[in-house]
């Protein structure tokens, strides 16, 4: 479906939906805006705009909006005013805020270089881990997650995989082993500034310094590869979390927006 608006250098403006998921704003023949929406392997479908002007912006939001089924998201950093104006003056809320913190490595700031497992708790180091353990204590977390504040707490951004399949490389995962299960794990993903990208216990065994331990096994391991630091996300409202890594001196450096409409 095509609509028209006016342009701001006084042009007819072209807002037609290009491909499945795809928008376009033409004027005079001349892409000036894009509109994409896709859905994550939640469900939850996003939606994204590149526009110059807040016209061409506004026109694709409204179209889009119109072609496709509620709830949307969509994802901002919150130091980009402009762009979360414009969401904004297309319906959209905000929902919830994610933190980036800056974590260091070294163990004398840290102050987890002497942190152990609890009793009769192992860490298993990255890529060491029994692949049928890794991924039951994966899907036991997911489920119980699921089963309270529920997945749509987590992370907007999630890694597409196969139907099914919540481990997308095991060489990237830590675990913490009791003789018989896997009762935690992180996922470190490498980079220039390495990614901590989920640390999780089992919630029977929380509160019992596992997570701390995994933090410690992991950070220790950066560090003695050269790494000064990682970085982790953590939504504003996960306490817990928030208190673990600015624990160890980690600190909020940006935050992204989530917004639905």
């Amino acid at each position: 479906m095509d609509t028209f608006a006016s342009c701001p250098d006084g042009n007819a403006l072209l807002i037609t939906r290009v491909a499945d998921g795809q928008w376009h704003a033409l004027d005079d023949d001349l892409v000036v805006g894009r509109g994409h929406a896709q859905y994550r392997p939640d469900g939850r479908l996003f939606v994204s705009i590149d526009a110059w002007h807040d016209t061409t912006f506004d026109r694709l939001a409204e179209a889009m909006s119109a072609d496709l089924p509620a709830p949307l998201h969509t994802v901002v950093d919150e130091a980009d005013a402009e762009l979360t104006a414009g969401w904004r003056r297309a319906g959209f809320t905000v929902r919830r805020r994610e933190w980036e913190y800056a974590v260091p490595t070294d163990p004398r700031i840290t102050g987890l270089g002497e942190v152990r497992p609890p009793s009769g708790v192992t860490i298993v180091p990255a890529g060491q881990a029994d692949e049928d353990l890794l991924r039951a204590v994966d899907r036991a977390i997911r489920d119980e997650v699921g089963a309270t504040v529920g997945w749509q707490s987590m992370p907007a951004e999630v890694i597409p995989l196969p139907e099914g399949d919540t481990i997308a490389d095991p060489s990237k995962y830590a675990v913490a082993a009791a003789p018989d299960r896997y009762l935690g794990l992180i996922r470190v993903v490498p980079a220039k500034r390495p990614r901590i990208g989920l640390i999780a216990v089992r919630a029977g065994e929380r509160r019992r310094g596992i997570a701390r331990a995994l933090l410690a096994h992991a950070l220790g391991t950066l560090h003695r590869d050269g790494c000064a630091s990682a970085w982790a996300e953590v939504q504003e409202s996960d306490q817990a979390a928030s208190a673990l890594f600015e624990g160890v001196g980690a600190r909020p450096v940006s935050s992204n927006l989530e917004l639905v409409r």
